[in-house]
């Protein structure tokens, strides 16, 4: 039998005992259930059984890498994925938020550093559209696809939240997005990100204007942005692109200014 699924929990996958430990006593005293595994087999294991909302996650592990372990909780978990790393160089960090997961610190860490990146975390709404494919759910009805079709391409007063634009739809109140009709499973960051674009039309944002649109939508009130938070921004947004079938040489919904920022393309 399942343990049964409570809220506010954490699995830490960390086979360092000094740091698993630490971990521990920082979370359980944030008032989180902390469900602490050794290997990346029974973290994973952990995380199907508790259903987790964070998965404190270090990189390198006896029997599988964090990279491997954060693909394997993408296929059926959408818990919050901080990486723990001992490396701080750009391709190790780039590939973490590639794999799937939110965010990432560096060891040796602080523990009110650590806090503080699963508090903002935890301020994200909470939404796990359906997967595209899955054989138990039906396919749109005609009426929902003609609705669907009538959503506007820009927010007006009385739909602020709900955008379209060429084949894509996305709420920002309910956190769905769908291409042509099909649903996108997306990440919090990565649909924090589209949200930010979509918002914005026409504009260019900037990697600076995305990490503190991001930010503020986690709760944060800081302007300061870092090279760590423009390549997360990069690594989300190449994620985001290759889920929405953007393809570089023909895009059809976010396109790159180059030396500037990023924006949506033209309405087709």
């Amino acid at each position: 039998m399942s343990d049964e699924v409570t809220s506010n929990v954490v699995v830490i996958i960390e086979d360092d005992d000094d740091i698993r430990a630490l971990v521990e006593v920082i979370l359980t005293q944030a008032g989180f259930e902390v469900v602490p595994t050794a290997t990346g087999i029974d973290g994973i294991d952990a995380v199907r059984r508790k259903d987790p909302d964070v998965v404190v996650l270090d990189v390198g592990l006896p029997d599988i890498d964090g990279f491997a372990v954060v693909r394997r909780l993408r296929e059926f978990s959408q818990a919050y994925v901080v990486m723990l790393t001992a490396h701080s160089d750009e391709v190790n960090v780039l590939q973490g938020l590639s794999a799937g997961a939110d965010t990432y610190l560096t060891k040796p860490f602080r523990p009110r550093e650590l806090r503080a990146r699963i508090d903002a975390l935890m301020r994200r709404p909470l939404h796990v559209p359906r997967r595209s494919g899955d054989p138990h759910e039906s396919a749109p009805s005609a009426a929902a696809a003609a609705q669907s079709e009538s959503l506007p391409r820009v927010p007006t007063p009385n739909t602020p939240r709900s955008f379209a634009h060429n084949g894509l739809h996305i709420d920002v109140d309910i956190r769905t997005a769908t291409v042509d009709g099909v649903d996108v499973a997306l990440t919090r960051s990565e649909f924090d990100l589209l949200a930010s674009l979509v918002e914005a039309g026409r504009r260019v944002r900037t990697k600076a204007d995305l990490a503190i649109a991001m930010r503020a939508r986690a709760g944060g009130e800081s302007d300061y942005v870092s090279d760590a938070d423009r390549r997360t921004v990069e690594a989300h947004l190449g994620n985001l692109r290759r889920k929405l079938g953007d393809l570089p040489e023909n895009c059809r919904f976010i396109e790159t200014v180059r030396g500037v920022g990023y924006r949506l393309t033209e309405a087709q």
